[in-house]
């Protein structure tokens, strides 16, 4: 699969998530099988590309290409601007994000919340377009199916996006009004893929090898995307890549292995954000690891009480150590079971 003159490795990407797939969290999804990564998105007000928050957004050093970068907001020509930066600061590919259903951005009309204005919408694809055609950068989107059960716009909308010259989209299989409520739905998804000749990438409650397979088959999309599933689980992108192509499953990961990979990523989030943020943030990818793992609940809470880097890295190693003493291998995943119920009603 290839977006503009880049060929990726594979059909699984790790979602953009704000607060989640920095640097650091997107680094290890590509060494543990996926094919692309997208950036968190960084704001089009210029006002605010020099703050921390932003330019630790926008780092991409030692990150192997393509390097893609996710920009928000909503007039076209402070999308056009905000495209031309990060373009002139490595990045090669250009995500606009129409899919992002939360508050803080929506209430400002941004994300899925462009999706009710389709002149507004279409007109930033535009915009973004024509400022990165001289570069020779791709521009891709990623939206929902719409703003609510009563205003699914996706196909209409992926027809005009396609016109504009996007050569990329990502539909999550909800509405704006669902958030992350209820099941997906991949009817749209199939929809908007025999709409348009662009490729389309299907998201959405896509947690299992199987379950990425179904999607893929039902909708005929060319890629699946991972969000949520990955967190404190980032070899879900071996584990679904392997599946596709072969059609058996990968044992779980050893405990030693997790136990270094995660020590690796902490290091590496400390450097990024420091030892006063790195260690309060660091906290979520811990919890998502141990969660499910014995002992987990407790280890969350004395975790919360940690404040320095050194002694929270020691105390991880010490609880994958005494793990290991029990277990060679990580427990294998079992999807939740109203993800399953909804896998039957796919095929039905």
């Amino acid at each position: 699969m290839k977006i503009g003159p880049h060929t990726l490795a594979n059909p699984v990407f790790v979602a953009p998530m704000a607060g989640v797939t920095d640097r650091p969290f997107r680094q290890l999804c590509r060494q543990l099988g996926a094919g692309y990564a997208v950036s968190e998105m960084v704001t089009s007000r210029r006002d605010l590309w020099n703050t921390l928050k932003t330019s630790r957004r926008a780092n991409h050093d030692g990150e192997p290409g393509p390097i893609a970068v996710q920009i928000a907001g909503t007039d076209a020509a402070m999308m056009a601007e905000a495209a031309a930066y990060n373009v002139d600061r490595g990045a090669q590919i250009i995500d606009i994000n129409m899919g992002c259903p939360a508050k803080k951005v929506c209430s400002k009309w941004a994300g899925s919340a462009l999706m009710q204005d389709e002149p507004l919408a279409i007109a930033i694809a535009q915009a973004v377009v024509q400022a990165c055609e001289p570069h020779g950068v791709p521009v891709t989107l990623k939206m929902r199916t719409g703003w609510a059960q009563t205003h699914k716009n996706a196909v209409a909308l992926a027809r005009a996006f396609e016109s504009c010259g996007i050569q990329m989209l990502t539909v999550h299989g909800r509405t704006r009004e669902q958030g992350y409520g209820g099941f997906a739905e991949y009817e749209t998804i199939r929809e908007v893929k025999n709409a348009v000749r662009i490729p389309v990438v299907a998201n959405g409650d896509i947690t299992t090898p199987e379950k990425a397979r179904e999607v893929l088959a039902y909708t005929h999309a060319d890629a699946v995307m991972i969000g949520r599933a990955a967190q404190g689980r980032p070899w879900i992108f071996r584990e679904i890549a392997h599946f596709l192509d072969t059609g058996t499953h990968l044992a779980p990961p050893l405990v030693a292995e997790v136990r270094k990979l995660l020590l690796e990523h902490l290091q590496d989030h400390y450097a990024l954000y420091g030892e006063y943020t790195g260690v309060r943030t660091a906290r979520k990818h811990i919890g998502w690891y141990v969660n499910r793992l014995p002992g987990g609940v407790q280890f969350r809470a004395t975790m919360n009480g940690i404040e320095e880097s050194g002694e929270q890295l020691r105390a991880v190693a010490t609880f994958f150590e005494e793990l290991q003493l029990h277990t060679d291998r990580m427990p294998a995943h079992k999807a939740e079971h109203h993800i399953e119920e909804e896998a039957v009603e796919l095929n039905a």
